[in-house]
């Protein structure tokens, strides 16, 4: 156990060092605390020409002890009104599911996680799902009726959001 959580952490560093590097548009992301590699705090730009765009939203990605074989988890902390986010901040999207078959078969073995993906490849696809809802198997079932039913209210919902992130500064 301890030789895959030091290759973990190894990996964990070296991605770090590469975004500090080679800063990526969209994102901002470092350690919650220095001694910790497993936590990260990451900042989500809106993404342009979207209705999350000018916002700015905090998470916490947290690593297992033998990443990458198995996805990190990752939490907004700063509020979000998306379908494909839980109610309580934690975002719901194929490649953070665990590897191998969906027991509910709503996804693909080869859209869930792989141990290919890095910190990046992670925090784009979020950026995507921010762009792009899912509302077929939604994790905020509210989100997804308004984006559905009510699109003005969820339009309403996420500019207040938007506004709240900014305050933030």
């Amino acid at each position: 156990m301890a030789a895959t959580a030091s290759q973990a952490s190894l990996l964990l560093q070296k991605q770090l060092k590469d975004l500090a590097k080679n800063p990526v548009d969209g994102f901002s992301a470092g350690l919650v605390d220095d001694s910790n590699v497993f936590e990260w705090q990451v900042t989500i730009i809106g993404p342009p020409d979207t209705l999350y765009d000018g916002g700015y939203f905090n998470a916490i990605m947290t690593f297992p002890q033998n990443y990458p074989n198995s996805p990190p988890s990752v939490r907004f902390t700063s509020e979000m009104w998306h379908p494909n986010v839980y109610p309580d901040g934690r975002v719901c999207i194929s490649i953070l599911h665990p590897p191998g078959e969906d027991p509910n078969g709503y996804e693909l073995a080869s859209e869930r996680w792989t141990p290919v993906h890095t910190v990046e490849s992670i925090v784009l696809s979020i950026i995507s799902m921010l762009s792009s809802p899912n509302d077929e198997s939604p994790a905020n079932i509210e989100a997804a009726k308004d984006w559905r039913e009510k699109r003005d209210d969820f339009k309403k919902k996420v500019r207040r959001i938007v506004r709240k992130s900014q305050e933030m500064l």
